[in-house]
């Protein structure tokens, strides 16, 4: 457990300096250059996944169960991540009205990832994991939406093209996902 914890102090630790540190952020990175910052960003990212993900693996090989979630929830879960995978093809697809009208879409695709995973989830491992992911998106979606009210953010409009290929690009993600790839890295497969 210590290993999970660790590792989700380091990951959200360095995609919180935003909400708690902005002032510290922006020294970091005049004095350390835009690439500087970025590359320090991503090594403490990347060794906070590491952690997580090997910390998450040693609790479901030791598991401590809280409650036994009703078998109806996977598919709830699975269900649910669908719109979370067209929340984060928003976050990247140029041009789309889901990211011009949510401002953060990817956050709030967060929020109900962590949600559908805690509601189908019933370990401590699972509950500490998605728990501290919902918490953490809960308050970095608040101040993201407070930074962008005291900057005046403008968001691009979206079109119609860029809509549909959103959700395009969502669904398609969350079928090779659902149906492939979280068995495989996983281990669990959400329709199985």
């Amino acid at each position: 457990m210590t290993v999970l914890i660790l590792g989700l102090a380091i990951f959200l630790g360095a995609h919180s300096v935003r909400i708690v540190a902005e002032n510290w952020r922006t020294r970091q990175i005049t004095q350390l250059g835009p690439n500087g910052w970025k590359g320090v960003y991503s090594v403490v990212s990347l060794i906070g996944i590491v952690l997580i993900v090997w910390g998450y693996g040693m609790t479901r090989a030791n598991p401590i169960d809280i409650w036994d979630p009703p078998i109806w929830t996977r598919h709830l879960a699975a269900l649910l991540t669908l719109p979370a995978f067209i929340l984060l093809a928003a976050a990247y697809v140029h041009r789309n009205r889901i990211k011009s009208s949510l401002h953060h879409p990817m956050i709030l695709g967060v929020k109900i990832w962590a949600l559908a995973h805690l509601l189908s989830n019933g370990r401590l491992g699972d509950v500490l994991l998605f728990g501290t992911f919902l918490v953490w998106a809960v308050l970095d979606f608040r101040a993201a939406r407070q930074r962008d009210r005291a900057l005046g953010a403008h968001y691009a409009n979206g079109t119609l093209a860029g809509d549909v290929f959103t959700v395009a690009v969502g669904l398609a993600a969350w079928v090779l996902f659902a149906l492939y790839l979280h068995a495989w890295l996983i281990g669990v497969r959400p329709f199985g």
